[in-house]
Protein backbone atom coordinates (compact mmCIF):
# COMPACT_ATOMS: atom_id res chain seq x y z
CA UNK A 1 0.00 0.00 0.00
CA UNK A 2 2.97 2.44 0.79
CA UNK A 3 4.41 1.24 -2.60
CA UNK A 4 1.07 2.47 -4.17
CA UNK A 5 1.33 5.54 -2.92
CA UNK A 6 4.60 6.54 -3.46
CA UNK A 7 4.23 5.70 -7.27
CA UNK A 8 1.31 7.59 -7.27
CA UNK A 9 3.09 10.59 -5.28
CA UNK A 10 6.06 10.78 -8.15
CA UNK A 11 3.59 11.00 -10.76
CA UNK A 12 1.88 13.73 -9.24
CA UNK A 13 5.11 15.29 -8.68
CA UNK A 14 6.19 14.34 -12.54
CA UNK A 15 2.74 16.35 -13.81
CA UNK A 16 3.50 19.24 -11.92
CA UNK A 17 6.64 19.47 -13.02
CA UNK A 18 5.42 19.60 -16.21
CA UNK A 19 3.02 21.82 -16.02
CA UNK A 20 -1.08 21.88 -17.61
CA UNK A 21 -0.04 20.50 -20.81
CA UNK A 22 1.48 17.78 -19.44
CA UNK A 23 -1.89 16.68 -18.56
CA UNK A 24 -3.38 17.12 -21.41
CA UNK A 25 -0.61 15.17 -23.13
CA UNK A 26 -1.25 12.14 -21.36
CA UNK A 27 -5.08 12.19 -21.46
CA UNK A 28 -4.48 12.34 -25.26
CA UNK A 29 -2.08 8.92 -24.85
CA UNK A 30 -4.31 7.54 -22.42
CA UNK A 31 -7.28 7.84 -25.07
CA UNK A 32 -4.59 6.58 -27.79
CA UNK A 33 -3.75 3.68 -26.01
CA UNK A 34 -7.78 2.72 -25.46
CA UNK A 35 -8.27 2.84 -28.44
CA UNK A 36 -5.36 0.99 -29.36
CA UNK A 37 -6.21 -1.75 -26.96
CA UNK A 38 -9.68 -1.49 -28.38
CA UNK A 39 -8.27 -2.25 -31.79
CA UNK A 40 -6.24 -5.43 -30.67
CA UNK A 41 -9.24 -6.74 -28.79
CA UNK A 42 -11.35 -6.60 -31.94
CA UNK A 43 -8.70 -8.19 -34.09
CA UNK A 44 -7.55 -11.20 -32.07
CA UNK A 45 -10.96 -11.89 -30.86
CA UNK A 46 -14.06 -9.91 -32.68
CA UNK A 47 -12.76 -10.33 -36.09
CA UNK A 48 -12.55 -14.18 -36.47
CA UNK A 49 -16.28 -14.34 -36.03
CA UNK A 50 -16.95 -11.72 -38.40
CA UNK A 51 -14.94 -13.18 -40.59
CA UNK A 52 -16.49 -16.66 -40.39
CA UNK A 53 -19.72 -15.01 -40.96
CA UNK A 54 -19.08 -12.74 -44.06
CA UNK A 55 -17.52 -16.33 -45.85
CA UNK A 56 -20.47 -18.33 -44.58
CA UNK A 57 -22.63 -15.82 -46.17
CA UNK A 58 -20.77 -15.61 -49.20
CA UNK A 59 -20.53 -19.65 -49.72
CA UNK A 60 -24.73 -20.09 -48.27
CA UNK A 61 -25.06 -17.96 -51.78
CA UNK A 62 -26.45 -20.45 -54.80
CA UNK A 63 -25.61 -17.36 -57.12
CA UNK A 64 -21.72 -16.40 -57.19
CA UNK A 65 -21.32 -16.03 -60.92
CA UNK A 66 -23.46 -13.08 -61.67
CA UNK A 67 -22.89 -9.39 -61.73
CA UNK A 68 -25.09 -9.03 -58.41
CA UNK A 69 -23.53 -11.78 -57.14
CA UNK A 70 -19.83 -9.90 -57.46
CA UNK A 71 -21.69 -6.60 -56.01
CA UNK A 72 -22.48 -8.42 -52.78
CA UNK A 73 -19.24 -10.03 -52.94
CA UNK A 74 -17.52 -6.55 -53.09
CA UNK A 75 -20.10 -5.30 -50.20
CA UNK A 76 -18.67 -8.30 -47.98
CA UNK A 77 -15.43 -7.59 -48.86
CA UNK A 78 -15.70 -3.64 -47.66
CA UNK A 79 -17.99 -4.87 -44.57
CA UNK A 80 -15.01 -6.94 -43.20
CA UNK A 81 -12.30 -4.14 -44.25
CA UNK A 82 -14.91 -1.02 -43.03
CA UNK A 83 -14.74 -2.81 -39.16
CA UNK A 84 -10.79 -3.17 -39.60
CA UNK A 85 -10.02 -0.22 -40.39
CA UNK A 86 -12.48 1.64 -37.50
CA UNK A 87 -10.53 4.51 -35.67
CA UNK A 88 -7.11 3.71 -37.17
CA UNK A 89 -7.60 7.37 -38.62
CA UNK A 90 -8.25 8.47 -35.51
CA UNK A 91 -5.16 6.43 -33.70
CA UNK A 92 -3.15 8.12 -36.25
CA UNK A 93 -4.45 11.73 -35.70
CA UNK A 94 -3.85 10.98 -31.87
CA UNK A 95 -0.15 9.88 -32.49
CA UNK A 96 0.71 13.21 -34.57
CA UNK A 97 -0.79 15.60 -31.91
CA UNK A 98 1.17 14.31 -29.27
CA UNK A 99 4.63 16.09 -30.25
CA UNK A 100 2.70 19.16 -31.01
CA UNK A 101 1.15 19.40 -27.59
CA UNK A 102 4.74 18.56 -26.52
CA UNK A 103 5.62 21.88 -29.03
CA UNK A 104 3.22 23.46 -27.18
CA UNK A 105 4.76 22.86 -23.40
CA UNK A 106 8.06 23.83 -24.86
CA UNK A 107 6.77 27.03 -25.29
CA UNK A 108 4.34 27.75 -22.55
CA UNK A 109 7.75 26.73 -20.52
CA UNK A 110 10.14 28.98 -22.14
CA UNK A 111 7.41 32.19 -21.85
CA UNK A 112 7.97 31.13 -17.69
CA UNK A 113 11.41 30.81 -18.35
CA UNK A 114 11.17 34.43 -19.97
CA UNK A 115 8.84 35.85 -17.54
CA UNK A 116 11.62 34.83 -14.50
CA UNK A 117 14.60 36.50 -16.55
CA UNK A 118 12.17 39.73 -16.83
CA UNK A 119 10.67 39.96 -13.55
CA UNK A 120 14.29 39.06 -11.73
CA UNK A 121 16.38 41.42 -14.24
CA UNK A 122 19.02 38.69 -14.89
CA UNK A 123 20.26 34.98 -15.80
CA UNK A 124 19.99 33.44 -12.66
CA UNK A 125 20.21 29.52 -13.53
CA UNK A 126 17.97 28.46 -10.07
CA UNK A 127 14.82 30.81 -10.83
CA UNK A 128 14.76 29.54 -14.64
CA UNK A 129 14.92 25.86 -13.71
CA UNK A 130 11.53 25.24 -13.03
CA UNK A 131 10.93 26.59 -16.37
CA UNK A 132 13.04 25.05 -18.46
CA UNK A 133 11.83 21.46 -16.83
CA UNK A 134 7.96 22.88 -17.86
CA UNK A 135 9.72 23.27 -21.35
CA UNK A 136 11.26 19.78 -21.78
CA UNK A 137 9.33 17.50 -19.93
CA UNK A 138 6.46 18.05 -22.26
CA UNK A 139 8.26 17.35 -25.04
CA UNK A 140 9.76 14.41 -24.13
CA UNK A 141 6.47 13.05 -23.24
CA UNK A 142 4.80 14.21 -26.27
CA UNK A 143 7.60 12.21 -28.30
CA UNK A 144 7.60 8.90 -26.03
CA UNK A 145 3.75 9.32 -26.57
CA UNK A 146 3.73 9.72 -30.54
CA UNK A 147 6.91 7.14 -31.04
CA UNK A 148 4.73 4.43 -29.01
CA UNK A 149 1.51 5.28 -30.39
CA UNK A 150 3.37 5.05 -34.33
CA UNK A 151 4.45 1.56 -34.47
CA UNK A 152 1.31 0.12 -33.01
CA UNK A 153 -0.40 2.26 -35.40
CA UNK A 154 1.59 0.43 -38.29
CA UNK A 155 0.94 -2.66 -37.20
CA UNK A 156 -2.79 -2.28 -37.00
CA UNK A 157 -2.66 -0.97 -40.52
CA UNK A 158 -0.76 -3.51 -42.03
CA UNK A 159 -2.69 -6.30 -40.00
CA UNK A 160 -5.72 -4.68 -41.66
CA UNK A 161 -4.85 -4.54 -45.10
CA UNK A 162 -3.45 -8.05 -45.09
CA UNK A 163 -6.86 -9.64 -43.30
CA UNK A 164 -8.76 -7.34 -45.84
CA UNK A 165 -6.60 -9.43 -48.73
CA UNK A 166 -7.34 -12.69 -47.26
CA UNK A 167 -10.99 -11.78 -47.13
CA UNK A 168 -11.05 -11.17 -50.31
CA UNK A 169 -9.29 -14.38 -51.17
CA UNK A 170 -11.56 -16.16 -48.94
CA UNK A 171 -14.59 -15.00 -51.12
CA UNK A 172 -14.32 -16.56 -53.72
CA UNK A 173 -16.44 -18.38 -56.57
CA UNK A 174 -17.54 -21.66 -54.89
CA UNK A 175 -17.95 -24.69 -57.65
Amino acid sequence: MIALMEFFNAINEFMDTGGQVLTVIAGVIFIMWLMIFERFVFVWYSYKSLKKHLIASWHNRVDQTSWNAEQIRIALISRGTTKLNRNLALIQSLVVLCPLLGLLGTVTGMIEVFDVMAISGSGNARSMASGVSRATIPTMAGMVGSLSGVFTATWLKRNAKKEAELLADSLTISH
